[in-house]
């Protein structure tokens, strides 16, 4: 039988959607308007005109851009050719980008406007960079005139490229934020992702009169493999913005009455904090899905009070499972609060001792996976990934509880649980009794270094605005509440908490920058 009979890749997902809705658009940035018919002919167009340069199955393309049109042509132009996308996080420094290029052996790197003067830094250190490539971004700016263009690139030819790709072939390598050593390189193939499609399509109701905003990064997993894939799959229409603020999220939304969108909590509660919040026109958005971490209780009820027609999803995952691996559904947001949920359609999930037993109800384990959409192993990096897949299951890192209906709880990484005084705090659950204060719009609970607990509880918080609160009345109210153990010994008063493009909250940057000053 010819393989391409039975073929399911990437690539052929954007063609049978162009082919069954044409003339339905399938994107939207800045000035750009796309159908699917345009979409999948400039996809064409890309992958040509790639070919022509040398590029080939297997071979690894860096991409160091804000979210774009561009970006997401480039993405389905690889994966057309069998090439492999390596999507860089733009928040890293030179030497960072640089350790990336040279482990994923990149040779060719594409930069958005805004990213020229890092792409060029980081290919100078070291790296198999032979050529810097110019993507243009949600707003117009001058393309550098040294470098190869997108429009450049498009070939004249719009005809499917004629190069066999298996759904066994890597379609990318989705770097590790790398928190507490160097980033790994997590190998996924066309196969995982594909079957990852399918869980978010059926578990997140994706339709195809969905309208999404694409808002958090695209290099991220989360936004490029839980909604935009999925969405062209079933052919929904996608805005892509490359600003997650609420200044451009709340017009975008209202404009082009969005149905569907997805923001880790930190973005929510910056929407409701926004004085434009009640101004906006938001009577279209119906559903909303939130992931990075768990939404804070009180907030699940601010958004259940302000949005009463949005029905909510909690998404969990890691980039290793492409990445959506458990969900916890709008009928369960309040009865489950701060559960992760349950295992996806195409996904088992365990809670798991040391020994790789199922532990006891309300017991703490480790959440493992076993799924058809896991990496197939860290690239160059057989240590790691025989470590990651002990006792024949995927290691989350994440430590969890499992209650007698079968829904998770992630208490925290394993890297965050705080040893304090001998006793073991899971910050996150200091920081949902904190979240019930009404004067608090954020807070990250840490461990700092301490002569007598070892590790001292400390909530750093960021105040809603106008309110007075003092460190006194957020330890008073925590006394008694929780168990003294628990209490935070210290509570720091900050203007805004450290996160990443995601959304996530970076607490490695919180103990680095008050273990000296609070030691």
């Amino acid at each position: 039988m010819n393989p391409a009979l039975n073929r399911h890749t990437l690539g052929d997902l954007l063609r049978r959607t162009a082919r069954r809705l044409p003339d339905k658009t399938a994107l939207i940035c800045g000035e750009v308007r796309w159908t699917f018919r345009e979409f999948d002919a400039v996809v064409n167009r890309l992958a040509n005109g790639l070919a022509a340069r040398g590029v080939a199955p297997g071979e690894r393309v860096a991409l160091l851009s804000r979210n774009s049109h561009a970006f997401a042509a480039l993405r389905f132009a690889l994966a057309r050719l069998g090439a492999v996308l390596v999507p860089i996080n733009f928040m890293l420094n030179p030497d960072e980008v640089a350790y990336i290029l040279r482990h994923a052996g990149a040779r060719s790197l594409f930069v958005g406007p805004d990213m020229v003067a890092l792409g060029r830094e980081a290919a100078a250190r070291d790296t198999p960079v032979q050529e810097l490539l110019w993507l243009p971004g949600e707003d117009p700016a001058p393309q550098p005139p040294e470098l190869t263009g997108f429009a450049q690139l498009l070939s004249d030819d719009a005809s499917e490229p004629t190069v066999t790709v298996d759904a066994r072939m890597l379609a990318q390598i989705i770097y590790t934020s790398g928190t507490e050593s160097l980033p790994k390189g997590a190998m996924l193939t066309h196969e995982a992702v594909c079957w990852e499609y399918v869980s978010c399509v059926i578990e997140g109701e994706i339709a195809e009169n969905d309208t999404l905003l694409h808002a958090l990064p695209l290099y991220h997993c989360a936004q490029l493999d839980v909604f935009l894939g999925p969405a062209i799959y079933v052919g929904a229409a996608s805005i892509i913005t490359g600003k997650p603020t609420p200044d451009t999220i709340l017009p975008l939304l209202a404009a082009h009455r969005i149905n569907s969108f997805f923001a880790p909590p930190s973005i929510w509660i910056a929407l409701m904090r926004s004085p434009a919040f009640d101004a906006t026109d938001l009577s279209a958005l119906r559903k909303g899905y939130y992931g990075a971490s768990i939404m804070p209780v009180e907030v699940l009820r601010e958004i259940a009070r302000r949005l009463p027609q949005v029905r909510l999803w909690n998404f969990y995952g890691q980039t290793e499972i492409a990445p959506l691996a458990t969900v916890l559904r709008p009928e369960d947001q309040l009865r489950k609060a701060g559960s992760a949920g349950k295992a996806v359609l195409n996904v088992e999930t365990r809670v798991v001792d040391d020994a790789m037993r199922d532990v006891a109800v309300g017991e703490v384990g480790e959440i493992v996976h076993r799924s058809p959409q896991l990496l197939t192993g860290y690239f160059n990096d057989p240590e790691r990934t025989a470590a990651a897949f002990e006792g024949g299951w995927f290691h989350s890192g994440d430590l969890a509880t499992i209650d007698a209906e079968g829904y998770i709880t992630v208490v925290d990484r394993k890297k965050d649980m705080i040893k304090s005084g001998g006793e073991n705090v899971a910050s996150r659950e200091v920081e949902e009794m904190i979240y019930r204060i009404p004067e608090v719009s954020e807070v990250a609970v840490v461990g700092l270094p301490d002569p007598y607990w070892i590790e001292a509880v400390t909530a750093i918080i960021v105040p809603k605005a106008g309110c007075a609160l003092t460190p006194e009345a957020v330890i008073g109210f925590c006394r008694e509440h929780m168990a003294g153990f628990k209490t935070p010994k210290k509570v720091i008063l900050v203007d805004a908490l450290p996160k990443n493009p995601s959304g996530k909250l970076l607490k490695r940057e919180l103990r680095q920058r008050f273990a000296q000053a609070q030691g």
